[in-house]
């Protein structure tokens, strides 16, 4: 029968050998899969609420390919790889690599020199880090999940709320997370900074 996805606004649609890619044959529906993602990203979130990260530990990129492993290797068999294929956003996939080392030190610059307030510095880091796209799916949920980290593990402050929703279906809340984001990508993160607290 096979996995059947009905893709949102702004969900990434996945090519046929990542669709392929699911270890769990028994999922044939998108509430499905958000079932079983969902069980497998609180594990990822336990695996986390121990760890003593340094920004040195948390900004690399084995950091955050091993997230995104952590969140879902027991649904998708690609999981921790970055994309090799072309995607509705993001940039070209052989520039993941160079694109994402660029961030992660610019992060422990902004870091090391204070440039911008907590909120500021994680929201623009998971902005930039889900603009990159390194994985064929779980960008959004992945770069929110950074975003905590860097609020609870750098700067001893509260994780965001997210607007206190399922961003995940197509509810009114994803849709002023999308707006949020797409503001952002013109430079303004006041939207998406509000969007996180709210």
């Amino acid at each position: 029968m096979g996995l059947t996805i009905e893709y949102i606004e702004g969900q990434t649609p996945l090519d046929e050998p990542e669709n392929e890619g699911l270890l769990i044959s028994s999922i044939t529906t998108r509430e499905e899969l958000d079932e079983f993602e969902q069980l497998n990203i609180e594990k990822a979130i336990q695996w986390t609420l121990g760890k003593k990260l340094k920004a040195e530990q948390l900004f690399t990129e084995k950091f955050i390919r091993d997230l995104h492993k952590k969140m879902y290797s027991e649904v998708w068999k690609w999981a921790g790889s970055f994309r090799t294929t072309e995607k509705n956003i993001g940039i070209k996939s052989y520039l993941i690599a160079i694109e994402l080392k660029q961030l992660l030190d610019d992060a422990l610059f902004w870091i090391n020199n204070k440039t911008y307030e907590p909120e500021e510095l994680a929201i623009r880091f998971k902005h930039r880090l889900v603009s990159i796209h390194c994985f064929a799916n779980g960008n959004g949920r992945h770069s929110r999940l950074m975003a905590d980290l860097i609020m609870e593990k750098l700067f001893n402050r509260t994780i965001f709320t997210w607007g206190s929703a399922n961003l995940v279906k197509p509810t009114e809340a994803r849709g002023n997370y999308i707006k949020a984001l797409r503001e952002a990508d013109k430079h303004d993160l006041e939207s998406l900074i509000a969007f996180a607290k709210s």
